[in-house]
């Protein structure tokens, strides 16, 4: 039976050798030995597959530090370094033991592939929470509203409301025709403006309707 703690020696195998690794499981010894013969292993893999196939994976799966080789008896075995957890009392063991310092050291390699791909995910998951964190950002400061500026009052930019004399306080009670003359000239120019904006409006709004009138006044 696979457990659950048995598939977390899967995460750093590549997807790709992941239905083998789960083959061998199933397939070799208790302790996780078997002949290393990847023309068999091919043939007997439901779908059928190949031999290169199969080397390749096994491939995979030492470099993940899943799985080690050792020779004995005149041959290559298979010793994976994460067996299933079975119970080997009154169980008939017929593989050849690994020399016992290939045992320790492929044990060790194991553990340290392992704790090298967790710190490489943890870098990942740090990394993507970064990027998705910056993109937020990104879209926070596209959505905040810009400050315009403001337009110039047209007041500042009107004629002066009295002569030349009178400026800037004006003639008081005392009757001036020049300062008269220039507050007609300000009125005048201020209902232009006034003017001007309203018809820019207008014409604002014909725009969008789809309709121009070029009649002239």
């Amino acid at each position: 039976m696979i457990s659950a703690e048995d598939l977390v020696s899967l995460v750093p195998v590549p997807d790709a050798a992941k239905p083998t690794a789960m083959w061998l499981w199933l397939h070799l010894d208790p302790l996780g030995r078997g002949l290393m013969d990847p023309t068999g292993i091919a043939r007997r893999m439901q779908p059928p597959s190949t031999p290169d196939t199969i080397l390749e994976h096994l491939v995979m799966l030492m470099d993940a530090g899943w799985l080690t080789t050792f020779h004995a008896e005149g041959e290559e075995w298979i010793l994976l370094l994460y067996p299933l957890k079975t119970d080997l009392r009154n169980t008939p063991i017929h593989t050849p033991e690994p020399p016992p310092k290939l045992s320790m050291e492929s044990v060790a390699m194991g553990r340290g592939v392992r704790e090298r791909a967790r710190e490489r995910a943890r870098a990942e998951v740090r990394a993507e929470d970064a990027a998705r964190a910056d993109a937020w950002a990104a879209v926070q400061r596209d959505r905040e509203e810009q400050p315009e500026r403001p337009e110039r009052p047209a007041v500042l930019d009107a004629p002066q409301m009295f002569c030349d004399d009178h400026m800037p306080g004006g003639a008081g009670r005392q009757k001036c025709g020049p300062c008269r003359d220039a507050r007609l000239l300000r009125d005048e120019w201020m209902q232009r403006r006034v003017y001007e904006e309203r018809m820019t409006t207008y014409h604002e709004q014909v725009s969008d309707e789809g309709v121009w009138d070029d009649e002239i006044f």
